[in-house]
C-alpha cells in the first residue's frame, strides 16, 4: 500500500464543534442500543435537539472550562434510577459506546481526557445512584462491584 493512500491521522478534540459531532454520534448510537437506549427513549423521552446543547455545555466545561454549565447533572439520572435501576452493565455499555465514539473520531490528549472523564463520571454516578444497595452495585450476573475500567464490555467492539 502506498503511504499516501493511508487515512489521515485523526485530530484531537479542540472545542465545541468537535464535541457537537462526538455527542451527536454517541447519542445516535446510545438511543439505538438495545441495552441503554430505552433509558433515553422510553423512560426519559430524551429529545436530542433539546438535550444536545445542554450536554455539549457540560462536556465543554468538563474538558475546556469554557462553557457556563450550571445545571444539576445528577438529578435527571436520579429520576431515571427511580423509574428503572441502572446496573454496572448499563454504565459499562455507556462507557463502551462513549470510548468507541471518541476513538472513531479523534486522537490526542483531549480525546484521552474525554474518555477518562466519561469513565469517572459513569463510575461516580453509578456509585451515587446505587447507594447502599449491594444488588445495584453488583449488577446482573456479577460478583460484587467491578470497576468500569475492568469491565469486559469496555474492550468489546461496537
Amino acid at each position: 500500500m502506498d503511504p499516501t493512500d493511508a487515512a489521515p491521522a485523526a485530530a484531537d478534540i479542540t472545542g465545541r464543534a468537535d464535541l457537537d459531532v462526538v455527542l451527536r454520534r454517541f447519542y445516535t448510537a446510545a438511543f439505538a442500543d438495545p441495552r441503554i437506549g430505552p433509558f433515553f427513549t422510553e423512560i426519559a423521552g430524551t429529545d436530542l435537539d433539546v438535550h444536545l446543547p445542554r450536554i455539549t455545555d457540560f462536556w465543554e466545561r468538563a474538558l475546556f472550562r469554557s462553557a457556563d454549565y450550571r445545571r444539576n447533572a445528577f438529578a435527571p439520572h436520579a429520576a431515571l434510577q427511580s423509574a428503572r435501576a441502572m446496573t454496572a452493565e448499563d454504565f459499562g455499555r455507556w462507557v463502551q459506546l462513549w470510548r468507541a465514539t471518541i476513538d472513531g473520531l479523534h486522537r490526542g490528549p483531549n480525546a484521552e481526557r474525554a474518555k477518562a472523564q466519561g469513565e469517572r463520571i459513569a463510575l461516580t454516578l453509578h456509585k451515587r445512584l446505587a447507594g447502599a444497595d449491594p444488588e445495584l452495585l453488583r449488577g446482573e450476573g456479577t460478583v460484587g462491584f467491578v470497576p468500569l475500567a475492568a469491565l469486559e464490555l469496555r474492550s468489546m467492539t461496537v
